[in-house]
């Protein structure tokens, strides 16, 4: 017997999982869709695997992200700080917020990051991915990560938010610790200074506002709603975090992904109507975000024959979900997809990821032109295999590829 009030087996996460999580859910199968894990730096909670179970739990207002008591669990499950990453300023935002929190925060942002906004950078998006293809032109051999799949959406979203391209080294440095949450480094300094390096821009603009995202949200809404100096700058670290994140591995998965079928590759140049749906197939299959954010139950909650109590941590793995044989059993090759595959790579309910309509488009921008102005790109290396990042977004730092 335990705290659970009854016997709970919990399965440990070696470091060699990042290299091939689906080893470990595929064991883990065997024994449900939910059940407790114990992360490689020590922290415990509970782990959701099924896509319904994973679909159920991530709409379902009883799983929490109210970041105060999301906090305090996380202090009490690893005193240590093991299980934090951002300080909590900087996750005071809507993504770590329930309604109607969330509600009021995803309204004010979304009066900014409409639709229409986005679908209107398309020109700009095949202009800045021409760019870089053209600095790419003549070389033998790049790094295409490097290259391209990371430079593109910083660039979209620096222009986007009205963030300097030249701090980019400094800020993507800072998220990729805080988002990887290495034990080993001192997450509060690392906090500190992408939290004054936000203030310090939101302070300039308050002075000579821009025609930008961040100065729109500086501004009173409609109402008379505005957000606060510290959910301002929680904001912007979400965006400017999540804006280029989540694209750069959309774009490096899916490349790699092609690279390794060159007839899916050759059919996707042939037909680049297909390549939306491959991007889709690439998001089920290799989407940026292994894990969703961290939730906590507010009371018992049911779930695929298990009873999680009140107050404990939970994580939904998105990519298991989207592997989950009840619906993915044969997946198409890429350019074989007729529809889009049912997946979670953005979430869903109240949380689903606002930035998807961008991410989507930077992505398929990227894959058209890169196929059609090198048809002879292929790996480097024929036995590359990815550095997987450690950590719970999915994608790698390298991808060396020629071009002739």
């Amino acid at each position: 017997m335990n705290q659970f009030g009854g016997s709970v087996q919990e399965e440990a996460i070696g470091t060699d999982f990042f290299d091939d999580p689906h080893k470990y859910y595929r064991r883990w199968r065997k024994n449900g869709p939910v059940f407790r894990v114990r992360r490689p730096n020590g922290l415990p909670h509970w782990l959701i695997t099924g896509y319904d179970e994973a679909r159920t739990a991530l709409a379902d207002p009883r799983m929490r992200k109210n970041v105060t008591d999301l906090y305090e669990i996380l202090r009490r499950a690893a005193p240590d700080g093991r299980g934090a990453g951002a300080s909590e300023l900087l996750s005071s935002h809507m993504l770590n917020s329930d309604a109607p929190v969330h509600t009021r925060l995803r309204k004010l942002v979304g009066r900014e990051f409409t639709g229409r906004r986005v679908a209107a950078l398309r020109p700009r998006i095949e202009q800045i991915t021409e760019g870089l293809l053209d600095r790419m032109d003549g070389q033998d051999e790049v790094d295409l990560i490097e290259a391209l799949a990371a430079p593109l959406p910083v660039m979209v979203i620096c222009e986007l938010l009205g963030v300097p391209f030249d701090d980019r080294e400094k800020f993507q440095e800072w998220s990729r610790i805080l988002l990887d949450a290495d034990p080993s480094v001192d997450m509060a300094a690392v906090s500190q200074q992408m939290s004054d390096y936000l203030a310090a821009l939101l302070q300039a603009k308050r002075a000579e506002p821009g025609d930008d995202l961040l100065s729109g949200l500086i501004a009173d809404s409609e109402d008379g709603d505005q957000l606060s100096p510290d959910e301002l700058i929680a904001m912007a670290f979400l965006l400017l975090v999540a804006g280029h994140e989540t694209a750069l591995h959309l774009i490096g998965n899916g490349v790699y992904l092609m690279l390794r079928d060159r007839e899916a590759l050759e059919g996707l140049r042939a037909h680049p109507d297909r390549i939306p749906a491959a991007t889709e197939e690439v998001l089920r299959r290799f989407g940026p975000v292994g894990w969703a954010t961290m939730r906590y139950t507010g009371e018992a909650v049911s779930l695929g024959g298990v009873t999680i109590p009140a107050g404990e941590l939970v994580c939904v793995s998105l990519d298991a979900a989207n592997h989950d044989p009840a619906y993915n059993d044969e997946p198409p090759r890429l350019h074989e997809v007729d529809e889009s595959p049912k997946h979670l790579a953005f979430g869903h309910g109240i949380h689903f990821c606002l930035g998807a309509p961008l991410g989507r488009l930077e992505a398929n921008v990227a894959f058209a032109q890169l196929l059609q102005r090198f048809p002879g790109l292929r790996l480097a290396d024929p036995e590359f295999f990815p550095d997987w990042r450690i950590g719970f977004m999915r994608g790698f730092g390298s991808l060396p590829v020629r071009l002739k």
